[in-house]
């Protein structure tokens, strides 16, 4: 069993600067490229063209001897590595997570590599053969975790495409309201089954959409009253 890396402590990073971190790379991207226009937005281009990182699909919960690992970054080499039970080739249906595995490990390359260059106890994880910086598992949610969920969700969900595309999804810019569309607002599988053929629209998952769309207030329980 390899040892997983210790927890680094990072800086708090809010949402906002996080949200400002993605826009800066899809940016960056459309300086050489064409713009993201449209969904979906192609990470694994932007992985391997915009930021020059290598990866690979393997059996990573073998390679490091935990059952619950779905990705991991090594910054010695610059390499991501996603475990073969999110490989989209062998199971159509994971996509939204594999693509997400990706972002999320980019968020560590774009988030955290400068500040734990520059942190002398961390000076290993730089080494050509170094053990992977972060590990991603499906049990845990430490700060750094969840900031580079945070970076991935709005890399692969922008802000201004999800309300472009929602426009000409729904028709209309207006809010979709679970209470009119007579869907359980505690029925998280409805919602999930709802936000489906939007999330397909992004290559995302339907649980990591309806996340999306509820922060930006296009999906909400109940129509909020107007003010006179």
């Amino acid at each position: 069993m390899i040892r997983l890396p210790s927890k680094y402590k990072v800086p708090f990073r809010h949402e906002k600067v996080i949200e400002e971190y993605a826009e800066m790379l899809l940016g960056e991207w459309a300086i050489d490229h064409p713009v993201v226009s449209a969904p979906p937005v192609p990470i694994e281009e932007i992985l391997e063209i915009g930021l020059g990182l290598d990866f690979e699909v393997c059996d990573l919960q073998a390679e490091l001897g935990h059952p619950d690992v779905l990705g991991g970054i090594w910054f010695g080499c610059g390499k991501i590595k996603v475990d073969q039970s999110l490989d989209p080739s062998r199971t159509p249906k994971m996509l939204g997570r594999y693509r997400f595995t990706l972002a999320h490990e980019m968020g560590h390359w774009r988030l955290h590599r400068e500040h734990l260059m520059n942190d002398p106890t961390a000076a290993s994880l730089f080494e050509q053969n170094s053990a992977p910086a972060f590990v991603c598992r499906s049990s845990e949610k430490p700060p750094e975790e969840w900031q580079a969920d945070q970076f991935a969700a709005c890399v692969l969900m922008p802000r201004k495409l999800i309300f472009e595309a929602w426009e000409r999804w729904c028709g209309s810019p207006e809010e979709a309201v679970l209470m009119e569309l007579e869907i359980n607002p505690d029925d998280e599988t409805a919602i999930n089954s709802f936000c489906r053929p939007f999330a397909d629209l992004f290559e995302v998952s339907a649980q990591a959409m309806r996340i999306r769309l509820e922060k930006f207030k296009l999906l909400v329980k109940e129509r909020e009253p107007k003010l006179f």
